[in-house]
């Protein structure tokens, strides 16, 4: 059946969408174009940080955190049209192989924190509706592929819908995702997770995501995203 499958609806090259062969995930010519984040990365949300000698990148300097540390894949500009079709022009596919290059290069030292779940940042119902599927389910998914760590969707919640973060300034970004989360009650334990989103920006969405799981007594929260800005 998957031969079938792939040979009437073969993959696509998630940079330039060639149709794919049986055996390939993104064209050779296109696999050195996704440029990994390098170091030195911030200690707190693995931004790349321009000194060496320095731990934390500026916004981790002057913005208090929720979470405890986290990890992005590749750097955002290498594969921002990419991403922007993944997200936006219903190109799943594309998030399947991202979610299990996430798993194959940074699954050391993901599961080296010893996590009870990843959790995918939740879109609001109307968002879900509107787009048909959760970009950061599918990373997650793609992750556990290679890792084997459980995916927990139906654990934290958008409380109500927000803006599109990309549109607002860093304040606004902010207020934007105050209370923008919620977890119903439940009897799951989970003592560390990992929360699973496509981009970091500034931090908001997790940031208010990792209070929101912490409000309820996670102890640790992390999280992993496929691509991030550079570090100041």
């Amino acid at each position: 059946m998957n031969f079938i499958n792939e040979l009437f609806f073969p993959r696509h090259c998630p940079i330039c969408d060639r149709a794919l062969g049986r055996d390939e995930e993104i064209c050779p010519e296109c696999s050195e174009i996704p440029r990994l984040v390098p170091p030195p990365h911030c200690r707190k949300c693995g931004k790349h940080v321009s000194e060496p000698g320095e731990i934390f990148c500026y916004d981790c300097l002057r913005t208090p955190r929720a979470f405890d540390g986290g990890f992005s894949l590749y750097e955002y500009a290498s594969v921002h049209d990419s991403v922007s079709q993944f997200k936006n022009l219903g190109r799943p596919d594309y998030g399947e192989y991202y979610g299990r290059q996430m798993g194959r290069i940074l699954g050391a030292r993901l599961t080296a924190l010893s996590p009870d779940a990843l959790i995918p940042i939740p879109l609001s119902e109307k968002r879900l509706r509107e787009r048909g599927y959760n970009q950061s389910a599918i990373l997650a998914d793609g992750i556990f592929e290679i890792t084997k760590i459980p995916v927990k969707e139906d654990f934290l919640f958008r409380a109500h819908p927000t803006k599109v973060q990309k549109k607002l300034s860093r304040a606004e970004r902010q207020n934007n995702m105050k209370k923008a989360f919620h977890i119903p009650e439940n009897d799951v334990k989970l003592e560390t997770v990992i929360l699973v989103d496509d981009i970091y920006t500034t931090g908001s969405t997790v940031g208010a995501a990792a209070a929101a799981l912490k409000s309820v007594g996670i102890s640790r929260v992390y999280f992993v995203t496929l691509a991030t800005g550079r570090g100041l």
